[in-house]
């Protein structure tokens, strides 16, 4: 199969492909049905009141963040997964029928979306960690990227859906069917094989929920990853807000406003297929995207017409998928396995937690100011935080100049074998340093510390002789 879907050799991996599709699909619908509800419905046009309803349900991926990943590094991945889209799928259903007997209010809505914020905040760590037991390692980075394609391939349909339901027949039944997707999820991961399952990697000593935290601190590459992730998040997530907006300021109603959100979607499904093709995840494409988002988003914000601004959005899209895509493939190919769940869940915290964060202000900026000035607002920020990870590259030392060449640079932005294990459980940790990156560890350290493999695993020389192989 072409490179760009390998992962899809995998049965279990399709299985997932397509059930994160259709649930992708009836999550991008709610998400439409829910801000529009929020802005037409229960207020009148108040782009603070979606502001804070996004917010609410963004809020606790960052409040529940040293629980939630520790969960999902400690329980089974696949029953949490059947646990939390069994109760997405009854909050969805619970939404939509009092939309329509018309019991919704705007507190009611508030309460609910943060309930679906709860529930979010276990599954997304646990959703993205998965992955990790579906692949071979080798395939990750793609299997990521494939992920991020289906969220996007779904995103190409699910708000253009339902800006057609949500004239056609009400807001409601666009809730009842983001609940039947659900039911689609469950019956998925029950046809998984269990037996071609990954095995979990043991936790070690590392069993603490502040375990994680030390890692990431211990990691200035993942730090600045999560840095321009926060922007992102802080401000390109918040598209619902100024999308809505825009689209009220164009004269467009609900399906304008669904037909916007697919125009994202086209460039999101270019930027994630183009990181599936891509053999590694590198620091310097999310980067480049951060940089890419600034630009484009600026010259959207000064587009005369609808269809001139929906051109951009393709653009914007692309940049942003880019940028997340290659960011989750960042964390999930280079943290240590019996930690990933931990540090997917601070990766999902940051992402969604600017989205919490920026929220308010996004809202409130488009509600006094214009969307214009929001989404100049985003631009700027993007563009900064860009020329900051700039000025980390040259800080760390990873950008030398070529032997013997004046103009031509060299460019190191991977994980570094001190700042990647050091931080975390001594001996251990130093073990899997030396196995993994052995030209960087000192050599000054006992042989005698290094863990002896048991009988019938590998050894520490020839585990990295394979993996120097792949």
């Amino acid at each position: 199969m072409n490179t760009m879907f390998r992962s899809l050799t995998s049965y279990n991996y399709r299985l997932w492909f397509i059930g994160a599709l259709v649930s992708g699909a009836g999550m991008w619908m709610q998400s439409t049905a829910q801000s529009w509800v929020v802005l037409t419905e229960l207020t009148e046009n108040d782009a603070s009141a979606v502001g804070i309803t996004m917010a609410l349900q963004f809020s606790p991926q960052l409040l529940l963040v040293p629980v939630t990943g520790w969960v999902a590094d400690r329980f089974d991945r696949r029953k949490l997964l059947l646990v939390t889209q069994i109760l997405l799928a009854l909050l969805a259903a619970t939404v939509g029928l009092m939309l329509l007997s018309g019991t919704m209010t705007l507190h009611w809505m508030f309460a609910l979306a943060a309930a679906l914020g709860v529930l979010t905040a276990f599954d997304n760590p646990a959703r993205q960690t998965f992955v990790s037991d579906l692949v071979a390692h080798h395939n990750m980075s793609n299997a990521v990227a494939l992920n991020a394609a289906s969220f996007n391939m779904a995103r190409l349909v699910g708000p253009a859906l339902a800006g057609i339901m949500i004239v056609a027949v009400g807001t409601g039944w666009v809730f009842l069917i983001n609940a039947g997707t659900f039911v689609m999820m469950i019956v998925l991961l029950l046809l998984i094989r269990v037996r071609e399952l990954n095995p979990r990697t043991p936790i070690g000593r590392a069993t603490g929920l502040a375990d994680g935290f030390r890692y990431v601190a211990g990691r200035s590459d993942l730090l600045i990853v999560f840095l321009l992730v926060l922007v992102v998040g802080g401000f390109a997530m918040n598209f619902p807000i100024v999308a809505s907006t825009m689209a009220l300021e164009f004269g467009q109603g609900a399906d304008g406003f669904g037909l916007l959100n697919t125009f994202l979607a086209v460039g999101s499904l270019i930027g994630a297929l183009m990181t599936a093709g891509r053999p590694q995840a590198r620091i310097r494409v999310v980067m480049w995207g951060s940089a890419l988002y600034g630009v484009a988003a600026g010259v959207s914000a000064f587009m005369p017409s609808y269809w001139l601004y929906a051109v951009t959005l393709v653009f914007t899209g692309f940049a942003v998928v880019t940028i997340l895509a290659t960011a989750n493939g960042v964390v999930q190919t280079t943290s240590a396995p019996e930690l990933r769940g931990r540090v997917l869940a601070l990766y999902m915290a940051v992402s969604m937690g600017g989205t919490a964060l920026g929220a308010p202000i996004i809202g409130s900026i488009a509600a006094h100011a214009g969307p214009r000035a929001a989404i100049l607002v985003g631009a700027g920020a993007a563009l900064l935080v860009f020329l900051i990870a700039v000025i980390w590259l040259f800080a760390t030392g990873r950008v030398t100049r070529r032997d013997g060449q004046r103009f031509r640079l060299s460019l190191d932005d991977g994980p570094r074998s001190i700042e990647t294990f050091a931080v975390i459980s001594g001996e251990e940790i130093a073990a899997r340093a030396l196995r993994e990156f052995p030209a960087d560890v000192p050599t000054s350290r006992p042989r005698a510390h290094i863990p002896v493999a048991p009988s019938g695993v590998s050894s520490p020389r020839e585990r990295a002789s394979t993996s120097a192989e792949d």
